[in-house]
């Protein structure tokens, strides 16, 4: 089947409270609060005209709902329920009207246990890109990607290549040539999703787009003066992989995002993916601090799509290395 997937469209986080989310995310960070109630916050950035690529829900433990992708249709969506259900993964439709802003949605749990959301329609809101008036903390413009820890990194990697029509940016190998890291791509950037080596299936983070290095400098200022240093974790430093300008926070209840700039075109049909050797430290860091162990081994626990229960996580299928080894 040919599903027209065209991009990571929003993430769903189950937050403890909803103020101190919104202090950090839209008072510190500078996203823009589209729409709020007392138990959800809708997010968007500047550039984005999509109700909201960041949907906090107020619950008793943090956790991941859902990563979703935008689809072109609604026949996107039938093939895509038709393919799950064959293959006999769980699914779940969410009709339309049960989601605020979102039309009807289809989640499944993917091979490596992550809750994934495809929808084809979002209610549209106005484009603040030129609202410069509203630039403030990070001047977050839109969604990226996201980046998830999966315990066969080869295993998502044939799958969303070969059923799902992912294509390669970037990936990291050993000597046998497995596969311990994938950047995949819908889109025309380096990556919708990144699959990591480590125990999963859990949520790494969501990446954030930003228009330049400076913002990311500035966010820092913002989160200092605030009392958010100490939630800075990584950063800000540039990736070998991707060539990102990248800075890593976790938000009051841990969720990790990256704030990203910096990479570069994937469309072309000749593109050759780009090798990295697992020993290379430059993949990681091209330059800036290494990574804290906690980088290596912290990320968010992701729920059953019926059940609503935490997935319980398992070590990689391949062998053990020192974190430092992995990315």
């Amino acid at each position: 089947m040919n599903f027209n997937i065209i991009r990571c469209a929003r993430t769903i986080l189950h937050v403890t409270d909803l103020e101190a989310s919104r202090k950090f995310y839209v008072d510190a960070l500078g996203f823009i609060e589209t729409e709020s109630d007392a138990e959800h916050l809708y997010l968007r950035g500047l550039e984005e005209h999509g109700h909201h690529s960041l949907l906090l829900k107020k619950a008793d433990k943090p956790a991941v709902e859902a990563l979703s992708y935008k689809v072109s249709s609604e026949a996107d969506l039938e093939m895509l329920s038709e393919f799950f259900t064959n293959k006999g993964y769980k699914i779940r439709w969410m009709e339309e009207g049960v989601q605020h802003a979102i039309g009807r949605a289809l989640r499944i749990q993917d091979l490596s246990g992550l809750p994934i959301e495809f929808f084809a329609k979002i209610e549209i809101v106005e484009r603040l890109i030129q609202r410069y008036d509203l630039y403030k903390g990070a001047h977050i413009q839109r969604i990226d990607h996201f980046n998830c820890m999966v315990q066969d990194v080869e295993a998502a990697y044939q799958f969303y290549i070969q059923e799902l029509g992912f294509a390669c940016s970037e990936y990291t190998a050993a000597a046998d040539e497995k596969i311990w890291a994938a950047w995949l791509h819908r889109k025309q950037s380096v990556h919708d999703v990144a699959f990591m080596n480590g125990e999963g299936p859990r949520l790494h983070h969501t990446g954030f787009w930003l228009s330049e290095p400076m913002a990311i400098i500035h966010a820092c200022d913002v989160l200092a003066s605030m009392g958010y240093g100490g939630s800075i974790e990584r950063g800000p430093g540039r990736h070998g992989l991707s060539n990102a300008f990248f800075l890593y926070l976790r938000d009051p209840d841990g969720h990790r995002i990256e704030l990203y700039n910096g990479d570069y075109l994937t469309s072309d049909p000749d593109f050759k993916p780009v090798r990295w050797d697992i020993n290379d430290p430059r993949r990681q860091t091209f330059w800036g601090h290494a990574a804290p162990d906690c980088w290596f081994n912290e990320a968010s626990a992701v729920l059953d799509i019926v059940t609503g229960e935490k997935i319980a996580t398992g070590m990689p299928k391949l062998e053990q290395r020192k974190p430092e080894t992995i990315i």
